[in-house]
Formats: structure tokens, sequence, C-alpha cells
């Protein structure tokens, strides 16, 4: 009972929290044909080291740590996660409709596959230090998201991609308001 209380003592509420994202549409999903190397290429960003499911699970861990004591800044993260999640949605639907498999495996283009492991999260202690690496984790995000573009012949995905790193960038700046505000 004691903890119970103690969470209603908290007072933060995620209840009517938005994924926060660009208030743009995506583009449609779909892609000129199947192919395994972009299927492979997008599993990375899916689910590698630095991939949407990195970024998800580093977010939601950040908001359950800040929430006791940072309630608005939780609940921005908690936007952020859900904008990430929306971008591991999109993914594994090109990665199925290129005629891969999603199961948390990236698959790299000189042969290695890798499971995704908690090993790739940055857990530091401190809110700032917490904003600081997700701000480096976006970033990477977002170059490595142009990177594949290069690498992508189909105008669809690359549309796709586009847009992902439209809210990426407009999360780097909100995490640096943030940062700037504490």
């Amino acid at each position: 009972m004691e903890e119970k209380e103690k969470t209603i003592a908290s007072g933060c509420s995620f209840m009517g929290v938005s994924p926060i994202m660009v208030d743009l549409p995506y583009p449609p999903l779909q892609v000129k044909e199947k192919n395994p190397v972009y299927a492979s290429l997008l599993s990375v960003d899916y689910c590698g080291s630095v991939s949407e499911l990195s970024a998800t699970t580093q977010y939601i861990n950040n908001e359950n740590r800040l929430s006791h004591e940072r309630c608005q800044m939780a609940k921005t993260i908690l936007g952020i996660a859900m904008s990430e999640m929306i971008h591991l949605q999109k993914l594994g639907e090109l990665i199925c409709l290129l005629g891969g498999r999603v199961d948390f495996t990236a698959r790299y283009q000189n042969g290695g596959n890798r499971m995704w492991t908690p090993e790739y999260l940055s857990i530091p202690e401190s809110a700032g230090k917490m904003l600081m690496a997700d701000i480096e984790a976006e970033k990477d995000a977002v170059r490595q998201y142009r990177m594949h573009m290069e690498m992508i012949r189909d105008k669809y995905i690359n549309a796709v991609l586009a847009r992902i790193i439209k809210d990426e960038e407009y999360h780097i700046m909100l995490l640096q308001w943030m940062l700037k505000e504490m």
C-alpha cells in the first residue's frame, strides 16, 4: 500500500502524452521492388546499435528515471520515444515490403548479423548527461539515415527516410533546448 501512495504522490501523469514529431504526413509505405540489400540496410536502422529500437529503449529508460523529479522533462522524453516507435513501425513495414525479416537482427553488408542488445544503450545518471547522450544518438541516426539514402536507389524508401530525418532533427533541437534550460 505504501508504494501505491508514493506513486500517486509523485503526480506525474502520462495520460495525454502524444508523439513529438514534425507536423507533416509520412509518405506512403511502398517500395519499387523487393530488394534484400535494402532490407538489410534498413534492418540496421531498425535494430542496430544506432537504431529506432535503441532510441525507443533509451528514451523509455530515461523517462522512467526522470519522472519522479522532472515530470515535464519525462513527458517530453516519452513523447519523443513514441515518435521513435512510429519510426520503428515504418521501418519494419518497409523491411517486410522489401522481402526482409523483422526479427531484431541487424544484417550488415559485411555479412555479419547481430541481434539487438541493451549494450547499445547509454545510461548516464544525471539528467544533463542523459540529454547529451540523446542528442548524440539523434545526430548519429541522422548521419546513418543520410548514408543509407545515398546507398538506396528507391525514391519511395528515401522519401520515408527523409521524413524520419525531419523528426530526428526536431528532436535534436528540442533536446538541446531542454539542456540549455536546465
